[in-house]
């Protein structure tokens, strides 16, 4: 593999990835500049497996020659190296500590339920369906104002800023509404606000992409049931 520039900010990453655009959120809040190197998912790179060796995943922050896997680890070495604001993590501990509380209920909770949904069907997709409308009502008890970090873009925010896109592709896929503004009222005004802001919007990929990259999964998915 060839030599890389170590002062060079790199990601290692791909645009159909939730857990690649917290990265980039994070460092276009932070206004970092950064070179974006697509992995392909299911091709793993050289690269990847020399930077990321334990999980073998993406996504992967390159900063100064050294290697850190895992996004929201990445999120908050982002937070502690470019330390201006806006700050990604409250300042009080407190806050800090429920902050990282549902950043990770979005990963242990939030991503599976969805997931159990898309690749589910009949009875097995209602029971799932009703599973992900409660853990998202639980989510929605974590909203501090406009955003999830209160009048700004936070943490919390940066975990789950891929949720409004990928339900809305994945309700025009299987025919249904997950959130709406009567079950979920809160979560629903958050889904407008966030994907209105200009860095989330930017780094998302095109609907027919994302949706050609969500059916695929869910055939795959459905076909290893059966």
């Amino acid at each position: 593999m060839a030599a890389e520039d170590d002062q060079a900010v790199k990601v290692l990453g791909n645009k159909l990835s939730l857990y690649s655009f917290r990265v980039e959120w994070s460092l276009k809040l932070k206004g970092v500049d950064y070179e974006f190197i697509k992995e392909d998912l299911l091709n793993k790179s050289e690269r990847l497996l020399h930077h990321n060796p334990v999980y073998k995943k993406i996504p992967v922050l390159i900063h100064n020659g050294k290697s850190i896997p895992e996004s929201m680890i990445i999120v908050e070495y982002i937070d502690e190296t470019w330390r201006h604001q806006p700050s990604l993590l409250p300042q009080d501990p407190y806050e800090r500590a429920m902050a990282r509380f549902w950043a990770k209920f979005v990963d242990e909770k939030c991503v599976p339920s969805i997931i159990s949904v898309f690749c589910s069907v009949g009875e097995d997709q209602e029971k799932a369906l009703k599973d992900a409308e409660e853990t998202l009502k639980t989510l929605e008890k974590a909203l501090k104002g406009k955003f999830f970090g209160g009048e700004t873009m936070g943490f919390v925010d940066i975990a789950a800023a891929w949720l409004p896109y990928w339900i809305g592709v994945t309700d025009e896929i299987l025919n249904l509404k997950l959130v709406d503004q009567e079950s979920l009222p809160l979560l629903s005004v958050w889904f407008e606000e966030v994907v209105d802001v200009e860095i989330v919007k930017g780094c998302l990929p095109s609907r027919d992409e994302l949706m050609a990259h969500l059916k695929s999964f869910r055939e795959r998915s459905v076909a290893a049931k059966d």
